[in-house]
């Protein structure tokens, strides 16, 4: 591989996760815009426990998504082993 290429393919990746993330506020309008689509009015207690749903689901789903990384690389490093969450056996 060319030795310029491996410094052009990390910027553009940083690049591109750059333009993917969400700052907290365009989070919000995004999440306030989903919870008034579902019919939910702003300053009632249906538009504020959907909005605290979306943000325990966003949670959740974070915890997995760790979870399964630490799983994959301690499987990788260690070989097959059990976890209580997740079984992977090598065949």
């Amino acid at each position: 591989m060319r030795p310029y290429i491996l410094p052009l393919l990390a910027v553009l990746a940083a690049g591109l996760a750059a333009c993917q993330t969400l700052t907290p506020e365009e989070r919000r309008a995004r999440d306030e815009q989903t919870c008034t689509g579902y019919g939910f009015k702003r300053g009632t207690d249906g538009f504020a426990t959907c909005l605290q749903r979306i943000e325990l689901d966003r949670r959740a789903q974070a915890r997995y998504d760790s979870d399964w990384v630490m799983a994959d690389m301690a499987y990788n490093l260690n070989g097959p082993y059990y976890y209580p969450r997740y079984y992977r056996y090598r065949h």
